[in-house]
Parts: structure tokens; sequence; C-alpha cells
């Protein structure tokens, strides 16, 4: 299911909702478990947990962009700068599993956002397929929804090249 996209006071929210057939445990360390991260968003590191700790993201040729973590509550959220933007996790359990939503906070549209956005849908499709124990094509998966990102921005009278 494609993200849901509003306009805010300060900029834009992508809203991703996933119901998945998992314990808030597990969900919680495919989140934060470096091992498990890496197979779902290759790159991205927790290098100190917890309300006061970061991540840093691997950007190529030896530079990484470190990102504090803003909100951290065990098994429910994990909150994040995303450089000038944010991006947040929180889990709920339900009956059968947990919600897992993603709400990234993004302060201006740029023509990268339709990739930034995209991006997640496919690191949470990843997410959901380690859980379920499937395989997945990423390839396939980005080709898919980059282009129905891409008509979903513009369609908010936003043109991307």
């Amino acid at each position: 299911m494609i993200a849901e996209v509003t306009r805010t006071q300060q900029g834009y929210k992508a809203v991703f909702d996933r119901k998945l057939a998992h314990e808030p445990e597990h969900v919680w360390q495919m989140l934060t478990d470096n091992q498990k991260i890496h197979r779902w968003f290759a790159g991205l590191q927790i290098e100190q947990s917890g309300k006061d700790g970061y991540l840093t993201f691997d950007m190529g040729h030896g530079n990484f962009e470190k990102m504090a973590i803003t909100d951290y509550e065990e098994r429910e959220r994990l909150g994040f700068e995303w450089g000038e933007d944010h991006v947040l996790f929180k889990l709920t359990p339900e009956e059968g599993g947990t919600r897992l939503k993603l709400v990234e906070t993004i302060q201006a549209l740029t023509d990268h956002t339709p990739k930034d956005v995209a991006g997640w849908h496919v690191c949470l499709d990843v997410l959901q397929a380690l859980l379920d124990k499937k395989g997945i094509e990423r390839t396939l998966e980005w080709e898919h929804w980059y282009p129905e990102y891409k008509r979903l921005f513009e369609s908010m009278r936003v043109s991307f090249e």
C-alpha cells in the first residue's frame, strides 16, 4: 500500500502503515539489531542506541552521515534525523501481530523526495518479506514503486525531472 502523503504547516508528511503478523519484539529487533538492519537497509547502522544515541548512514566513498536518535522507547518508538528531515517508526501491538507505522516528516520537497519515499516503501517491503521468510527482489520493487511516488508528488503539483 502506497504511503499517505499530506501537506503540513512545516512541510510534508509521508505515513506508511503496515500490519505485520509478528510480535513487536521481532519487529523491534529488525529495527535495532544491526545485523538485521543491514538486511533490509544496507548502510544504515545504530552506533549507540537510546535517547542520546545516534545512527550512521554510509553515503559511499568513506563518507558517513551521523544522525541523532530523537525518540526512543524500547519496542515502541524509534525516531531519528534524516538529513533535514525526520523518520519515526512506531510499533503498536495488535491481535495477531504488530502495527508498524513509519512517518517521514519532510521539510521541503526536492527532486530526490520521490526516490527517498519510494526507498522507504521498498525497505518496508523487504523488512516484511524477511520477517515472513519470503524472497523479494528489491530492483523489481523499486521499478514498480518509484514511478508511483513520482506520479504522486507530481499530482501534488510538484514536477521532477
